[in-house]
C-alpha cells in the first residue's frame, strides 16, 4: 500500500514542487530568492531519495540521504555568509 502510494502519489507531488521550485531559481528577483529556491531544491530532494528508499526498501538511499541533507546544511551556510559580506559591500 506503501509502496503504491509512494510512487503514484507522493512523488509527483514532490516533482511538481520540485519543478516550481526551480522556476522559482531561475526566475526568482534577488539573490536571496534564488538561494532559498536551491535550498527548497535540495529538501525536496532530500525527500524524494526518503520516499524511494521507503518504497524499494532499500536502507542505504537513508544514508545518502542523510549525507546530501548535511552538505545542504554547510552550503546554506555558505551562501549566507556569502550574502552577508556581499550586503556589506553596499
Amino acid at each position: 500500500m506503501l509502496e503504491t502510494a509512494s510512487f503514484w502519489v507522493i512523488l509527483p507531488i514532490l516533482s511538481l514542487s520540485l519543478a516550481l521550485s526551480f522556476i522559482r531559481m531561475v526566475l526568482g528577483p534577488t539573490l536571496p530568492d534564488r538561494i532559498i529556491a536551491l535550498e527548497t531544491i535540495a529538501v525536496i530532494s532530500v525527500g524524494m531519495i526518503v520516499v524511494y528508499a521507503i518504497a524499494t526498501g532499500e536502507g542505504v538511499l537513508i544514508d545518502l540521504a542523510s549525507v546530501w541533507s548535511v552538505v545542504s546544511f554547510l552550503s546554506i551556510i555558505a551562501f549566507a555568509y556569502y550574502i552577508e559580506r556581499w550586503r556589506s559591500k553596499l
